[in-house]
């Protein structure tokens, strides 16, 4: 059996040691270290390049469609607290969350709850908004992927003794974006701590999408409820994904089976820095056939 192997349940020895997460926590501390520089009075003038990234307003009317994700990198220089939640947050669901849904699909989701968190920012308040920063969209997202794939766990704050739930814990700070949505950010009222609940909810609200129409389904194509344009299905690279609705993931092959056995035998005795590119390709498709059940 794969399962049997560690080497797909937990990575491949000797290759990538590095976590996305961890690199997403370390550009964020390096952007926000950027800005106590740039922000600094020696240096005044260069403040218009955090404002370049920034999320705002005006910068969407005139096109500047990168900050829907630049702003991520960004946080409050006056609040400590900002930078920290996110960061925190990152280390803590991305420890959980990459090894289910692998590094290349975690950066995706980030960077999709970051959009989708700073359209529903634009929209609320594109009558009255100053300016957005930070991935805090990503974090709540991400929340929400991990509450679906482990609804059961267990979590606490800092030095409390008591744990909560997880959905639990998900379902109040939905209760809290909405009540300060509605309270506060519509009417155009500062939010305390400068919360942005649309952009929490809109990051929720993707990583819900993702789970209910990609994760638990194994893929878009076999969504319920959510089935590819006729003129898509055509094309050859989704009828050989395509499945029929409620039926079974691909399982491995024996032909693959022989094969990652024969590769997993080269790494224990060559070592990972002798497979080619190819037995590690095969070594990736079958951890993401391996995913699926």
């Amino acid at each position: 059996m794969l399962s049997d192997r560690s080497y797909m349940r937990s990575g491949y020895p000797g290759g990538r040691t590095t976590s996305t997460y961890i690199w997403l926590v370390c550009a964020i501390v390096a952007m926000f270290v950027l800005e106590l520089v740039v922000l600094s009075p020696k240096l005044g003038g260069a403040a218009v390049l955090v404002h370049e990234l920034s999320l705002t307003v005006e910068g969407v009317r005139d096109w500047h469609l990168w900050t829907l994700l630049t702003h991520s990198f960004l946080h409050s220089t006056g609040t400590p607290w900002h930078i920290l939640f996110t960061v925190t947050g990152l280390i803590f669901v991305g420890r959980e969350l990459e090894p289910v849904v692998g590094a290349k699909r975690f950066l995706w989701l980030y960077a999709g709850m970051v959009l989708l968190g700073g359209l529903a920012w634009t929209a609320v308040n594109w009558t009255h908004g100053t300016l957005h920063l930070g991935a805090g969209s990503a974090v709540f997202g991400l929340l929400v992927v991990l509450a679906c794939v482990h609804p059961h766990m267990q979590m606490s704050f800092f030095l409390f003794p008591v744990q909560f739930n997880i959905r639990h814990i998900v379902y109040a700070l939905i209760a809290v974006n909405v009540l300060g949505l509605l309270l506060y950010e519509i009417p155009g009222t500062l939010l305390p701590l400068g919360m942005t609940p649309s952009a929490h909810l809109g990051g929720m609200l993707a990583g819900w999408i993702y789970f209910r129409y990609v994760h638990a389904n194994h893929g878009l194509d076999r969504a319920a409820g959510l089935a590819l344009p006729a003129w898509l299905r055509r094309w050859p690279k989704w009828k050989s994904a395509a499945a029929l609705p409620g039926s079974p993931a691909r399982k491995p092959s024996a032909n693959l089976r022989a094969e990652v056995d024969r590769i997993l035998d080269k790494i224990n005795s060559q070592g990972f820095g002798a497979l080619t590119d190819q037995e590690k390709r095969v070594l990736d498709e079958a951890k993401d056939l391996l995913s699926r059940h």
